[in-house]
């Protein structure tokens, strides 16, 4: 069964991938891009500018030159490896991630710059998907160096503040993110095509909306930082906007700098949820999605989720039953090991389907898990078995937040190198 689990996420990722995503969602019909019921004219713009961030970002510049071909586009690529082969006539930049280094600042920089030429005769598309937080960034005040910003960037991944939280703080400090990127291009004709990394209802979190109007404000970060208690732990010159009340707020909807934008979702975590499911049904098992749990703490989600899973296998006897599930979880880190919370979350059920006819995968669509190599593992009734014949206690391995290292004894990781994508976590759990 794990060795299906397997098969199923791989079969998902390939159908999810960018090269077939992109072109099914984007169409350009003589001088008109159309998206949905939008219609874009190109004929009535001088020049097409494409800033591409993110983990998928060349993948998305090289769909979108296919799609508008024969037109020239020029702009610049920020993701977290440079190609062996160059897109022509873009810039290119090699951000850091999941925190920021030196190209991830010149890079934001250069691109701040560059839109501030445009005017009202030039259209601008950007191609946004998750990691572009980290990835291109420039902080809002010249007393943050980069080691600030690192650290900031490290307290907010390992706190146990989920995705939005994260990213209302780092909006707030940044030159480029919550909409200023949008404000700096202004009055230029503005498009953004986002893959979506973030919940459906909180689009201007992906890559801490660079190109959106901020629905947060000043007071929120305020609120976080209590609620988190971030007070002592954060470098001197943020803590000291905060105790000085110095953090600028964000342009919101009622800016007149979006009147000539507009911002179209390509690829969510639902649809990679329903993927699964007709991989999952296509096996003739009876399929069930749960929704609910993005954002929760994970040892509550694995409790809920493995309740739900036994209902269904009450209520189907002598079934195959699976349950799916997407979103991310909220994992405090408190040792130094190697994992992720996909790696975490399988890790915290081992326990609980000990000697049971359940088999447990947990990954990422992006390919990489927290600080390891790692997509993600598969678990089943018989882990728990294994593990103690191995001399491996779970709990030791979940003190120090090695769930890596437990999985790689086991040869239960599942490895698919960076996907060039990144639309959340998926997870299948499946009982018979």
């Amino acid at each position: 069964m794990k060795d299906d689990l397997r098969q199923i996420f791989l079969h998902a990722l390939e159908d999810l991938s960018l090269d077939k995503v992109m072109p099914r969602r984007i169409k350009c019909q003589a001088d008109l891009l159309i998206v949905g019921e939008v219609r874009v004219d190109l004929s009535e713009y001088q020049k097409i500018t494409c800033i591409s961030i993110g983990k998928a970002a060349v993948q998305m510049a090289e769909q979108f030159i296919c799609i508008v071909k024969p037109r020239e586009v020029a702009g610049i690529v920020v993701s977290p490896d440079i190609p062996e082969k160059t897109i022509p006539n873009f810039l290119h930049y090699n951000g850091g991630h999941p925190y920021p280094n030196a190209e991830s600042l010149q890079a934001a920089s250069t691109i701040l710059e560059f839109v501030s030429d445009l005017n009202r005769e030039d259209l601008v598309v950007y191609l946004l998907s998750g990691g572009g937080s980290a990835i291109c960034e420039k902080p809002i005040s010249t007393d943050i160096s980069l080691k600030d910003l690192q650290e900031f960037f490290h307290l907010l991944v390992t706190c146990g503040a989920n995705i939005v939280e994260m990213n209302i703080l780092r909006k707030h400090f940044s030159a480029i993110k919550g909409g200023r990127l949008a404000e700096r291009a202004n009055p230029a004709a503005q498009v953004t095509f986002y893959v979506s990394d973030v919940p459906l209802d909180q689009p201007s979190t992906v890559a801490s909306g660079p190109t959106m109007p901020d629905e947060s404000t000043v007071e929120d970060c305020y609120q976080l930082s209590q609620n988190l208690k971030l007070a002592g732990q954060l470098p001197s010159s943020i803590q000291q906007m905060f105790d000085k009340k110095k953090i600028p707020e964000t342009p919101s909807l009622e800016s007149e700098n979006f009147s000539r934008s507009s911002w179209h979702m390509l690829l969510g975590n639902k649809d990679g949820v329903d993927v699964l499911h007709e991989q999952v049904t296509s096996r003739g098992w009876i399929v069930e999605q749960d929704l609910s749990v993005d954002d929760w703490p994970y040892e509550i989600a694995v409790r809920h989720l493995l309740e739900h899973l036994e209902n269904m296998r009450r209520n189907n006897p002598g079934e195959t039953v699976a349950l799916l599930t997407g979103g991310e979880l909220s994992v405090p880190v408190i040792g130094d090991g190697m994992g992720g919370r996909n790696q975490a979350f399988v890790l915290s059920c081992v326990h609980h389907i000990a000697g049971q006819n359940i088999a447990i995968l947990s990954a990422g669509t992006d390919g990489i898990d927290g600080n390891s190599p790692a997509a993600g593992a598969v678990a089943d009734g018989e882990t728990l078995a294994r593990a103690s014949t191995a001399g491996m206690s779970v709990s030791d391995f979940e003190r120090r937040s090695d769930s890596f290292h437990f999985f790689e004894k086991l040869d239960d990781l599942l490895i698919t190198g960076p996907t060039g994508n990144n639309i959340r976590d998926l997870r299948v759990m499946v009982a018979w």
